[in-house]
């Protein structure tokens, strides 16, 4: 087990694109004991954002890709810090694992807990229609993002919101809390409290590849919120004729405009402003028109 104390210097566990714009905020006026993610698999092709940039910080590295690697490489570790920090991770942390570090492990969640605990809240926030979101720092515990509360704080989301734009003003908000509350915590002066009413607590399941295919029965309003929930993905893809396009960006309209547009479940129309046809570049409904006319 590590040592005691209020220390300074936290080990840091993450996995995706969300965790390594974290950790590289972080490192800003934190030091970093250590990373744990998830190792690059051998036939990987894509990025692997947090161990590219622990690498480029010439910080110590730990990987893991299960739960009970997890255990057995903490369990060697040989950490001082006296707690970690866990953001965008994806992997069940053992009471093993949370027991290490005396003061714990800060996870920083993008919902208002007990709110949209689980996978993908910050896509729901915008599929479901909510009107605001946030950031709950907590306590990991063995259940689902059911630990006690540092602080949480609101923010709301824009009417043109999407995942990415949102996205990233959460993890400003997050590294903010990260740090106005993590110190007082370290020092004894913050004390975690319960999730308020956690009767009401809802979830965010993980998006899959389906989600993507646009259901034209369903009511405008949500097709035209998965359109900005969905992105970069699983990505809104329908087809226009015999071109499978992915829709970026559209607006509701109670008739039919002229361009491109599709009546909907509850009679009310989507008008798409811009779209990538698949295997090409993003365009306004106006160039795909004049660049398709002949195949729609």
């Amino acid at each position: 087990m590590s040592t005691s104390g209020t220390s300074k210097t936290t080990v840091f566990f993450g996995s995706g694109p969300v965790a390594a714009e974290c950790l590289r905020l972080l490192l800003q006026h934190t030091i970093v004991e250590a990373v744990i993610t998830k190792p690059r698999l051998p036939h990987h092709r894509g990025r692997t954002p947090v161990l590219e940039l622990a690498k480029e910080y010439n910080l110590r590295i730990v990987t893991a890709s299960t739960k009970k690697e997890l255990d057995n490489a903490i369990a060697t570790a040989n950490f001082s810090s006296s707690y970690a920090t866990l953001i965008d991770f994806g992997i069940i942390v053992s009471q093993q694992v949370i027991d290490y570090f005396p003061l714990g492990i800060i996870n920083s969640h993008f919902s208002l807990l007990p709110l949209l605990r689980g996978a993908d809240p910050i896509t729901w926030a915008i599929a479901n229609g909510d009107t605001k979101t946030g950031v709950s720092l907590m306590m990991v515990d063995k259940g689902m993002d059911t630990g006690k509360l540092l602080t949480q704080r609101t923010l709301h989301i824009d009417e043109q919101e999407t995942a990415p734009t949102l996205t990233n003003r959460l993890i400003v908000l997050s590294d903010q809390l990260i740090q106005e509350y993590v110190q007082n915590y370290l020092a004894g002066g913050l004390k975690p409290k319960n999730q308020p009413h956690p009767d009401r607590a809802t979830y965010s399941r993980k998006l899959t590849k389906q989600d993507g295919i646009i259901d034209w029965s369903k009511p405008a309003a949500q097709i035209e919120r998965e359109i900005r929930a969905f992105q970069p993905w699983p990505a809104s893809r329908t087809t226009i004729g015999p071109v499978e396009v992915i829709l970026t960006k559209a607006h509701i309209s109670s008739g039919s405009e002229e361009g491109l547009n599709k009546k909907c479940g509850d009679s009310k129309y989507l008008i798409i402003d811009r779209l990538k046809p698949i295997g090409k570049k993003e365009m306004s409904a106006q160039s795909f028109l004049a660049g398709y006319k002949n195949k729609i």
